[in-house]
Formats: C-alpha cells, structure tokens, sequence
C-alpha cells in the first residue's frame, strides 16, 4: 500500500513523503479498511516532529483519523458489527495511508447521505464539541455561548450544536472570511477577537449587559473570557491552540462564581465508555434531523497522499477553517 511513513523525525510537513510500504495485516480482533478520505489534526504536527505526549516507536505512519470501506473483518468475531464493504469513519494509528486497521470500538457507520469527505474529520472533532456543551456544561434553551476560534473545526461543530440546543451563538474568529464562515454555519452574531474590546462588544449582546453564560474555550483565553461571562457562568477549556497555558487569576473566577469545566474526550473511552454511546446518539440524532453538517474546508480540493503535507502545513499557518480533509484514490490495486 501507498503511506507516509515516519522513519525518523521531521521539522515540518513540508518534509513528509509518500512511500510504498506492506500491506498493514490486521490482528485477530481488528477490521482492515480501505481508506477513501483521510483529515489532518494539529496534533499530527507535533507528533510528526516528536512532540506529542503518545508518540508511537519508529517507524509509524502519520496521521490518525479518516473513513472508508471495510475490506475484511475481525478473525476473532462471529457477529461482527460491520461487513465486507460497510462504509466508516474512525480513528487509529496510521490514517495517512490507503488501508489501515482498526479496532471495532473506534469504528461507527458513516451516517445516511453523507460523504468520505465529510464523515472522515466526524470522529475527533464532533463529540469533543457536544460532550463539552451537552455533558460537561449542560448546555440549556436561551443561553448565551461564547464559542472561540468558531471556524476551526471543534468550533463549528460547536456552532451547530449550541444552535441545535436552543441557545444564542456568539462565534469569535480571527479574519473576515472565517466570520462568513461562522455566520453560515449558524451563529447569531460574528466577532473578530484581534479587535481591542471585543469582550466589551460581547457584553453588549447579551441581555442587560449580563455577559454569557458559557464559554467554549479550544483556544486558550479564559482571563479575558471572564470580563463577559455571566454570574454563575461555565467556561468549558478544550485546549490551547494558542499555545499558551493561562494562569488564572482565580479571585475573579471566586466572585462571579463562574464554574471552569475541562474537557479531554479521548480520555472517555477508559473513564465513562457509557457516556461515548450517549454522546454518538445525540450527534446521529442531529444529522438525522439536519441540524448538524460535515464541516470539511471548501475553499480548496487535497487530492492524494502527496498533498497531506501542504494540508498539514496550511492548518499549522491558519490559513484553513473547518475540518481540513484529504481525499484518498484507491486506484487499481484496491482490493475492492
């Protein structure tokens, strides 16, 4: 098969290639896939450099997340919950590649009428997005939520769920293309975050001057979140895109008696597995309903292997918004 295999580390991206390595042959207890669309994560950038805390043994192949076509089942199972030629999405070790294994836990059915390209960037981004407001900030009808970086991929995603919830969307982006982006995808109001006062700004949107009641955080800008956040608010931190880990100034999150939630989604499937099937149920039940979409970057097509590396590097510049996603030609020599 055709991958990007990493023998050694890399600075960037730019320095990935595309080789061919054996067919992955897949363990007793694990599905091989025929990968048809594959996405990028930030943290492919920093595990291709040697810097993410799970760093697999050299060499690996990059990249983790993606959907396809199953093109054999686990040895090990007689009801096996997909077939021979069943369309998924999932995630494991070696999403940057045109076949992969993968274990039946971290495998679910691309849903009715979508796409490759839509269903590959669903697995990490869209129950992140949800457990963080449904589960961890119990999101209700008639909040005001502040989502930042709200044209990333968690954001919008983020976006439709709280509009889905009955809730006022205040979305924060960094350039104008990304503030049409937000406003397509749902949000009730657009705000430019490198704007001085934009705090102040979101304030005023809300009723009395009250602030909001949730703050959906992937960035990395809870000091200045809490000069608009309501008494009694919730500020949910996803992450730090910024790079930046914030030292709280805690006496004001005392006196607004403001919650600070935290979210690490991959953390679920060993801590509270039961809450993974609650979350993926009321995602599906979303998409059935049309009210949450892929969230795949449109404003140009990536086509094959050879073309990760410049995604992966557009994503690192933010140049990109949404779910940064590659689509993956089998060619002739797919065993399909």
């Amino acid at each position: 098969m055709r991958a990007i295999q990493v023998k050694e580390y890399v600075k960037g991206p730019e320095d990935l290639t595309v080789t061919t390595v054996p067919d992955p042959t897949p363990s007793p207890d694990t599905y091989l896939i025929a990968i048809h669309a594959t996405a990028t994560n930030f943290f492919d950038l920093l595990q291709i450099r040697g810097k993410y805390q799970h760093q697999p043994p050299l060499p690996w192949i990059s990249g983790a997340e993606f959907s396809g076509v199953v093109i054999s089942t686990p040895s090990s199972k007689t009801l096996p919950k997909f077939k021979k030629g069943d369309r998924v999405f999932g995630s494991s070790q070696g999403g940057y590649a045109t076949q992969v294994c993968a274990r039946e836990e971290s495998l679910l059915p691309v849903p009715p009428g979508w796409g490759f390209l839509e269903a590959a960037g669903l697995m990490v981004t869209a129950p992140t997005s949800y457990a963080a407001l449904v589960t961890r900030a119990n999101i209700q009808r008639g909040d005001y939520v502040l989502v930042h970086a709200a044209a990333g991929g968690v954001g919008l995603a983020a976006v439709q769920i709280a509009k889905a919830s009955g809730a006022t969307v205040i979305a924060t982006a960094g350039s104008r293309r990304k503030l049409e982006v937000v406003t397509r995808f749902g949000a009730d109001h657009a705000i430019d975050y490198n704007k001085e006062g934009w705090a102040e700004e979101v304030k005023k949107l809300t009723p009395k001057g009250k602030g909001v009641d949730i703050v959906f955080d992937p960035v990395g800008m809870v000091n200045t979140s809490i000069k608009c956040t309501a008494w009694g608010g919730r500020i949910v931190i996803i992450g730090f895109t910024s790079g930046n880990i914030e030292k709280v100034a805690m006496n004001k999150v005392l006196l607004k008696n403001i919650s600070l939630v935290g979210l690490h989604w991959g953390t679920y499937a060993k801590e509270q597995p039961e809450t993974v099937e609650v979350v993926w149920e009321g995602l599906f039940r979303l998409m059935k309903e049309g009210k949450f979409k892929g969230t795949v970057y449109t404003d140009r097509e990536f086509r094959g292997l050879e073309q990760v590396g410049e995604a992966l590097g557009m994503l690192g510049r933010r140049e990109t918004w949404g779910k940064v996603v590659v689509s993956v030609p089998q060619g002739t020599g797919s065993k399909l």
